[in-house]
């Protein structure tokens, strides 16, 4: 006996995406709220039986109106059992959007941080879950245990293993459940589908990236789980993804060409961050090298992490205008002790050998 189920977790809607415009932002939170027809077209392609959503489903309790009725709708959508254990994010209270949205039958919202068991006879199926009622949750799972039972016994959660603020949980605490499934949220990339002791357990992430700590593919878990066994696999959901990309200028004449190389153009629908590395001469024109990607990528940055092709302090022993620049900012630079301050010093040094050697540098 099995039961097909769909796992999800830390959709943040309403995200505020404050390092992207305006216009960005208002079209990339539209995008998630339309990513929820895609994971209820995933559930009925899956046959999935049950949906586990293991919190963070609003990034606040501040959710516009127009979200609240695209979830309602989705859950609506599934018409099988769900089950939502709330989190830090959108924790329940008399203010949270769950209070507000008139949800469907098939939906259980766990209310509090303490264990409760919900049973579905007809799928040999018991849910436990817990939901938090503040931004922080303690160790619900301390001494817990299905005890004997001829169950598919599952529980959803938001927490994290190994940590003392988010619903802590130890794995001696995971093996000693006698759960078949342990389904968690709050850690925002796939975990690989882990066990303890005879229990599996996961995170699956969040199913869009909202920044550059949530890089790559994003998605939800779907698959089998039994009593003592679990089939389940990853499906990547994501239309867009947050990309950190390195690009090596070590013994590149023009750093717009190199990047541009680099680039091509599969990385029109996403947000990316180009890191220059390796050693390049002068100063690295960031102004003119994010220009000459604009319309490769949804959305952006440049940063410059590359080193002076040669000693940036030489020739400040010249008898010259550059010799006394360089001889006063290495004074500066040697006298300080902040890492902070001898890194400017350094890259003033960069731009002022470009200028005094009339070469081109983005000064910002």
């Amino acid at each position: 006996m099995a039961v097909r189920i769909l796992h999800g977790a830390d959709f943040h809607l309403d995200s505020p995406f404050r390092s992207l415009t305006e216009e960005q932002a208002r079209l990339r939170r539209r995008e998630m709220r339309e990513l929820l027809g895609d994971i209820a077209d995933l559930a009925r392609e899956e046959k999935s039986q049950l949906v586990l959503l293991s919190g963070d489903l609003f990034d606040s309790s501040a959710a516009y109106w127009e979200t609240q009725e695209m979830l309602t709708d989705f859950l609506k959508r599934l018409s099988v059992p769900v089950f939502i254990a709330p989190g830090n994010h959108d924790y329940y209270s008399s203010r949270c959007p769950y209070v507000s949205m008139d949800l469907p039958e098939n939906v259980h919202v766990f209310r509090t941080p303490r264990l409760v068991p919900m049973e579905i006879p007809e799928l040999g199926v018991r849910v436990w879950g817990a939901g938090y009622t503040s931004p922080v949750c303690d160790d619900v799972m301390r001494g817990f245990s299905v005890g004997r039972s001829n169950l598919i016994e599952l529980m959803v959660l938001h927490g994290e293993v190994g940590g003392d603020r988010y619903c802590p949980i130890k794995e001696e605490e995971i093996a000693a459940s006698g759960l078949s499934y342990l389904a968690l949220g709050h850690v925002h990339s796939f975990s690989g589908i882990r066990q303890a002791g005879r229990t599996f357990y996961a995170w699956p992430g969040c199913p869009e990236g909202r920044g550059f700590d949530e890089t790559g593919k994003k998605g939800v878990i779907v698959g089998t789980v039994g009593k003592d066994k679990a089939d389940l696999r990853f499906v990547p959901t994501s239309r867009r993804e947050y990309k950190v990309m390195n690009v090596d200028l070590t013994g590149c004449e023009d750093a717009v060409t190199a990047v541009l190389a680099a680039v091509g153009t599969q990385e029109r629908d996403n947000v990316v961050r180009f890191v220059l590395t390796g050693e390049y001469e002068g100063a690295v024109d960031v102004k003119g090298v994010a220009a000459a990607l604009e319309g490769r990528c949804f959305a952006l940055e440049v940063r410059d992490d590359t080193r002076l092709a040669r000693d940036i302090w030489q020739g400040a022993d010249e008898d010259s205008l550059k010799g006394i620049f360089l001889h006063r900012l290495r004074e500066r630079y040697e006298e300080t002790t902040s890492d902070r301050e001898r890194e400017e010093i350094r890259l003033a040094a960069r731009y002022g050998i470009a200028a005094l050697e009339q070469r081109e540098a983005w000064r910002p």
